[in-house]
């Protein structure tokens, strides 16, 4: 279980560095992936640094509660992701669901040490 919470983790902060880094500089390729500078756009980015913040801290100090939480609310978002896109044909959307898929197992083992 400790080995997926920290690939989890360290999953969320080696992908989120270079995402928040783009998305902060405006770098040409987040146009096609995100479209263009929106506030919706700023609202995500600022999902995103809580996310890279709290992933981060974990790191320190793994909570298994914790981490569950936070990967939690990430499955959800990204699991809705093709719904609110309206598509699968959308970098970030696949990238979201390869991320929800691995996430979800380790939520399956932070379940299976703490069930009742």
């Amino acid at each position: 279980m400790r080995a997926l919470i920290i690939a989890s983790l360290l999953l969320n902060v080696t992908l989120l560095v270079p995402v928040c880094f783009s998305l902060l500089t405006r770098a040409e390729w987040t146009l096609a992936a995100y479209g263009a500078a929106t506030p919706a756009r700023g609202i995500l980015l600022s999902v995103y640094l809580a996310i890279l913040l709290g992933s981060a801290a974990l790191l320190l100090k793994p909570v298994p509660a914790m981490v569950a939480a936070l990967l939690m609310v990430q499955v959800a978002y990204k699991l809705t992701t093709p719904f609110t896109v309206g598509t699968l044909n959308n970098p970030v959307v696949l990238s979201n669901l390869a991320i929800a898929a691995f996430h979800s197992l380790t939520l399956v083992a932070i379940w299976r040490e703490f069930r009742p």
